[in-house]
Parts: structure tokens; C-alpha cells; sequence
């Protein structure tokens, strides 16, 4: 990680520290239940999903080293091409808080076709698998790391996907008539991710919700959450600083909020 970086995500999140809400500061009935159902949530999974922890605890202790097919920014910490599954699974996969965060969003949509852009080891996709009513079609562009993420995972309803997202998204997109729940969380570069953004969009509806990870990850990820957040068709926007939340079902004036979790 460049100096540059560094300083930039230092003053990102103390901008986010200073002035993050908690959810008894916001204004209306829909935004204060929807961040407090959050929240009551992740009470209510407490003793849910553990064996999905187990697995990543078995990853933490895996030294295996695996040949990365990295076709986004890379890890600021795991190394590029060669990596320990070890490093992978403490640096590049969500935290359970941040999985439940992306469960609970996804259980506010039919969640009856819902993307994961981005497998890694696939804890996030067997988090949300636990959720999906219909199909889930997770893309993965490393073989070694997808070939992982799928050991012990038999589940039908779960796609998994190979290859370059912008080779092999368009032809998932054809097969769908719209999309509930997307998770963009794989290559954290501002091209990549606005054009995944714009991918998806016409896929979208109003009951539709994207999550978008790693968004202070560097400039230009903060640069794609900035242009992205204010696309007309977003009517809400949740900074929880590892990740942005974007909804476009809200009969209110468009809000973005920084909150605390």
C-alpha cells in the first residue's frame, strides 16, 4: 500500500468517524426502523450461520498458497500473485458483521435472483445463500481461489460463475428479467465499478438493493461511490464505511446518511 493510500484512508475514516450517525439521530420513520431492524438483526442471527464461521476459522489456519488470477486493484496486504489462503481469508473477505449487514439487506427484497460480484472464499456467498428464495450467481475470476470457495458448498440454487466479470456478466444478465439483490465487491477500481454499476442498473427495480464493498478502499473507489450515489434512480444511500448500500424504493427527498455499525 503507497503512501498515498495510506494517507487517504486515514483521513477517510477519520472524516467517517466525526461525523457518523447512530440510528436514534435520524429523522423518519423508514430510515430509523430500517437501520434499527438492522441492528436487532444481527442480535436475532447471533447464534446463526456458526458454521460458516467455522469454515473461516479452518481458512485462517490454511497456508496453502494459491497462484491469484487478480484481475482488479489486488490486496493492499495479501500479497498479488501468489497469496496464503490464510492472508486471503483475514484480508480480502467480508467480516460476519459486514455478511449479516448484506443478509439483512437482501431480506428486504424478493431476493429471488440476487449477483455477488466477487466469490473470494466464498464466506459472503454461503452468508447469503442462507437467504436467497430463488437463485444466486456468484462471479469469481481466480479458478484456484473459486475451486476453494466451493469445497463442502453444494447448493443447487447457488451459480457459481468463472471467468473476467465483463466477459461473463452480460450473459448471466440475459437470462434474468431482473435482479433483487447485487453485491459489487470485487475488482476496486473506479472503471470496474461504475461500469458493474451500470451493467446492472437496467436489471434493477424499485424493491432492488445494491451493496457496494470496500468504497474508501482508495480514491478512485471513493470516486465511483461518489458519482454512483448520485445517479437519479438512487433515492438512499448508506455509508457504513466498508460498504455503501443503495436504494431506490423511497417516496422521500434522496438522502445519503454515514452511520455508524
Amino acid at each position: 500500500m503507497n503512501l498515498g493510500n495510506t494517507t487517504f484512508s486515514i483521513k477517510s475514516y477519520l472524516f467517517h468517524w466525526l461525523v457518523k450517525e447512530d440510528c436514534y439521530s435520524i429523522q423518519g420513520p423508514y430510515l430509523y426502523g430500517l437501520i434499527k431492524g438492522l441492528f436487532e438483526f444481527r442480535k436475532n442471527q447471533h447464534d446463526q450461520d456458526l458454521d460458516i464461521e467455522e469454515f473461516r476459522r479452518k481458512l485462517l489456519h490454511d497456508k496453502r498458497i494459491l497462484f491469484v488470477e487478480d484481475m482488479g486493484a489486488g490486496s493492499k496486504k495479501a500479497g498479488k500473485e501468489f497469496r496464503k489462503v490464510c492472508d486471503i481469508t483475514k484480508y480480502s473477505t467480508s467480516s460476519r458483521k459486514f455478511a449479516q449487514l448484506y443478509q439483512y439487506f437482501c431480506t428486504h427484497t424478493p431476493a429471488q435472483t440476487v449477483l455477488e460480484l466477487g466469490t473470494c472464499l466464498g464466506i459472503s456467498t454461503r452468508y447469503l445463500s442462507r437467504v436467497t428464495k430463488g437463485n444466486l450467481y456468484s462471479f469469481e475470476g481466480s479458478s484456484e481461489i473459486q475451486k476453494l470457495a466451493r469445497q463442502d458448498f453444494d447448493q443447487a440454487h447457488v451459480k457459481f460463475i468463472l471467468g473476467p466479470i465483463e466477459d461473463r456478466l452480460s450473459e448471466i444478465l440475459k437470462q434474468v428479467n431482473s435482479l433483487d439483490f447485487v453485491l459489487i465487491d470485487a475488482n476496486h477500481t473506479y472503471q470496474a465499478t461504475t461500469r458493474a454499476f451500470q451493467s446492472i442498473l437496467p436489471y434493477t427495480k424499485e424493491s432492488s438493493i445494491v451493496a457496494i464493498g470496500d468504497i474508501h478502499w482508495s480514491k478512485e473507489m471513493n470516486r465511483a461511490w461518489k458519482e454512483i450515489q448520485s445517479h437519479p434512480r438512487v433515492k438512499i444511500s448508506l455509508d457504513f464505511y466498508e460498504c455503501g448500500i443503495l436504494i431506490f424504493d423511497f417516496s422521500g427527498t434522496k438522502q445519503h446518511l454515514i452511520l455508524d455499525y
